[in-house]
């Protein structure tokens, strides 16, 4: 029986500790390609490039599977990876393993869930792996077993079509990691602020900064799973239809 085809990226890097640990298990699996950016891109969310040229240049690592170092953004590495470097369409695209949370409202600005989901609308079962250590120098021992666990598992029973798994890992010594909770997104928010300043040329320029705020009391969200040191795991849709306020819409005089 062939083995799965199964693609890697993130957005920290093609050369990150965190998507190096990823690609070790993930060979575990399957016929491993990598296609990921060739510099950091945290942050970036869905971005494309459409308004300049994208290099995507074979490299070697490990030497022993294909990998590829792209220009672009996470995303603009699925649609390559997708249309013009697999041999055939994935049977799983894996994201990560990032450097830092991506639960709550952090999936809508994070690269690496962007890159799962990309593969989700191409109907790829996809999952982005999240770390809650945003060092470079991340342990990520902790988590293999784990993130071995949820891979077979989406192998063996697949994902329904447009969903995707979010899965973030509290920063903890395996045996402290108490088991895997399916959780809903919490609701909460970055309190930004901003420091004015200005160059040595008089010219005004911002300095981001921010406070995460959660504000979801609930006992079944990520952030309380985080906290109580359990892995979370969130099913993501690309369809950001809120299909509970179409009926009242379609009574307005539109």
């Amino acid at each position: 029986m062939e083995r799965p085809l199964i693609l890697v990226t993130n957005d920290d890097g093609v050369t990150a500790p965190g998507i190096r640990a990823l690609i070790e298990i993930a060979k575990e699996f399957g016929n491993v390609y990598v296609v990921a950016p060739d510099s950091p891109q945290s942050g970036m969310g869905h971005a494309v490039t459409i308004n300049s040229t994208l290099f995507c240049d074979e490299i070697e690592v490990d030497g022993d599977i294909k990998e590829y170092a792209c220009s672009g953004t996470p995303v603009d590495c699925v649609k390559l990876a997708v249309s013009q470097i697999l041999p055939r369409k994935p049977d799983l695209c894996i994201s990560g393993i990032n450097h830092g949370s991506n639960s709550s409202v952090n999936v809508i600005y994070s690269g690496t869930m962007s890159a799962a989901v990309e593969a989700g609308i191409e109907g790829i079962p996809a999952i982005g792996f999240s770390l809650c250590d945003f060092s470079y120098n991340a342990d990520f021992k902790s988590s293999e077993k784990f993130i071995r666990i949820i891979i077979s598992q989406v192998l063996e029973h697949k994902l329904p079509k447009g969903v995707v798994l979010n899965v973030n890992i509290p920063k903890l010594k395996e045996t402290e990691i108490k088991g895997i909770k399916v959780c809903r997104q919490a609701d909460a928010k970055w309190e930004e602020k901003f420091d004015k300043r200005e160059d040595p040329r008089g010219r005004t320029y911002y300095w981001m900064s921010g406070e995460f705020k959660n504000l979801d009391k609930g006992e079944d969200t990520d952030e309380r799973a985080l906290e109580e040191g359990y892995i979370s795991v969130v099913p993501v849709r690309y369809d950001l239809t809120a299909h509970h306020f179409l009926t009242d819409l379609r009574n307005w005089d539109l």
